[in-house]
């Protein structure tokens, strides 16, 4: 356990080490950026006594003696050296990508601090190593004596990997999980002193609605009761939310749904939005208020929660949920809608953010509806994990960037930024219509599995506008840098995963095309509900 430290490693090391400091997609704080040196200097240290092992292995001669000693000499120097230089600078590097974000500076860069996570994140880490290789060893040792070496080294090494896997997985991860499945679980039971229910019978929650105040949970509520109404409304919007809480499964709480649509007139409005949430419940009020604007209240959405658990939990322990609820939602809302008089009925459109945008395309199966279509959807910040994004992104027309696709024609599908897209189409944009509002900045987007081994084609000249130019792809380093910019990144509105009102409104409006609408007004009405945010 009181091993020396490899020469050879360390170098590896520091040098993946100073790589992390460099600026990524968006600003990080203080402490991922210290978990992010930590994990890549850990990364660095495995991969250079792994190239030492090898080295040996191959049966190449290594330095001996005084050579080896100045040797090791110099690189340590040279390694303080370069971790310094890139500590110094790592302050600069992300205000330099703040400033190109439009943020002001920020002085919480520590470099002290971030070396010293560093060092305890990379010593637990070397201790959970040698401790799995004491106990690879012991087994093997246990083995030789019934079995041969070759054989017995194979079996103690999957031996050993089962024990630290089920101690990791079965019994911290789970402990862990639990935790924080009660945590939200009771954050999403409780009902705020300051939260009423709604005295108008037709919003959801109300003592004349079918579903409780209580049983739409935290999320439903803030939705509920974020309805605007007053000034630049004909009519206030119509918003319907069942909770977890309000039914069983996903099928009855669908069912509940088209009931509760029902009750309020949902049907006879211009235009319906069938929303899919994140993994939380939560639908980014940005893009519903831009909607219920531009169609100055005369539309009604349609929300069912399927989790309270944050999306990459969700994603990760509940990936099925998501897709059923979805699923049943849409049969559910779908299914009566296709049962109204074609002039009588209203527009349909599909929305999701995220994990709402992966759910959502997952909702429906193309040969189900393409005697009947229904309008279009709005997917923004779609996942990595999206198989339908991955596919038209595959598939795109060789000229157009990887961050900003031209599928085919354009006649069904098109794909927008902040700088625009949606009016783009060798064909005209037909009545089904699918737009995707991505930002290249965007990690939940442009994170994938091979970014730790190659450079991503997003990287690739010309790149988007708001991919600072001083971004550059490391092995492994990057992939952990873009994988920490998920979950602790620090980007403003229009920018990584925070999309912007403005960018909402130039996409729902060239998504349905609503009348009254100009450029001038359009500008106006981006300029008062931005500044209501």
């Amino acid at each position: 356990m009181l091993r020396p430290l490899c020469t050879t490693g360390l170098t590896v090391a520091t040098l993946f080490f100073a790589f992390s400091l460099t600026p990524s997609l968006v600003p990080r704080p203080f402490m991922a950026q210290g978990l992010i040196s930590g994990l890549s200097f850990t990364a660095g240290y495995a991969l250079g006594v792994g190239a030492l092992w090898l080295w040996g292995w191959l049966g190449i001669p290594q330095l001996r003696g005084r050579v080896a000693l100045w040797f090791r000499v110099g690189t340590a120097a040279l390694c303080v050296l370069v971790a310094m230089v890139f500590l110094w600078r790592a302050a600069g590097w992300q205000n330099d990508l703040r400033g190109f974000m439009g943020m002001p500076e920020d002085a919480g860069v520590r470099p002290f601090g971030i070396g010293l996570i560093t060092v305890v994140l990379f010593v637990g880490l070397l201790c959970v190593a040698r401790l799995f290789r004491l106990v690879f060893g012991v087994i093997a040792r246990q083995l030789r004596r019934v079995i041969p070496p070759r054989i017995a080294h194979g079996v103690g090494l999957v031996l050993a990997f089962m024990l630290f896997w089920s101690v990791g997985n079965g019994v911290l991860f789970s402990m862990a999980l639990r935790g924080a499945d009660t945590s939200y679980h009771n954050w999403h039971i409780t009902v705020q002193p300051e939260q009423s229910p709604p005295a108008d019978p037709q919003r959801t929650g109300s003592d004349a609605s079918l579903i409780s105040w209580e049983d739409l949970g935290q999320r439903g509520r803030d939705y509920i009761a974020g309805t605007p109404s007053g000034d630049g409304l004909e009519q206030d919007p119509i918003r319907v939310y069942v909770g977890l809480g309000a039914a069983e499964t996903p099928e009855e709480r669908a069912a509940l749904a088209v009931q509760e649509m029902q009750r309020v007139g949902a049907f006879e409005r211009s235009t319906l939005l069938l929303v899919t949430p994140t993994g939380t419940g939560w639908v980014d009020p940005v893009a519903q208020l831009s909607a219920e604007y531009l169609l100055r209240g005369d539309v009604a959405s349609v929300t069912a929660q399927y989790s309270y658990l944050p999306s990459f939990l969700a994603l990760l322990v509940e990936s099925e949920y998501g897709k059923q609820s979805a699923q049943a939602l849409f049969q559910a809302v779908y299914g009566h809608w296709r049962t109204l008089p074609r002039d009588e009925r209203p527009d349909l459109y599909l929305y999701g953010l995220s994990l709402g945008a992966l759910n959502s395309s997952r909702a429906f199966d193309a040969h189900d509806i393409i005697g009947d279509p229904f309008h279009g959807a709005l997917w923004s910040g779609p996942p990595f994990r999206s198989e339908v994004w991955r596919d038209l992104t595959a598939q795109r027309r060789s000229s157009s960037p990887a961050w900003l696709p031209r599928f085919r024609d354009g006649s069904v599908i098109r794909f927008m930024n902040q700088d625009g897209g949606l009016e783009r189409g060798d064909a005209e944009w037909g009545a089904y219509r699918i737009a995707y509002l991505q930002y290249a900045s965007d990690p939940v987007t442009f994170f994938s599995p091979d970014i730790f081994w190659r450079s991503p084609e997003w990287l690739n000249d010309p790149r988007g506008p708001d991919v600072s130019p001083a971004l550059r792809w490391f092995p492994v380093v990057t992939g952990l840098q873009v994988l920490a910019d998920i979950w602790a990144g620090d980007a403003p509105r229009g920018y990584g995963h925070e999309y912007s009102m403005a960018d909402y409104i130039t996409a729902w409006h060239a998504l349905m095309a609503p009348d009254g609408w100009d450029e001038e007004s359009l500008a106006h009405l981006r300029e008062t509900l931005e500044a209501t945010r």
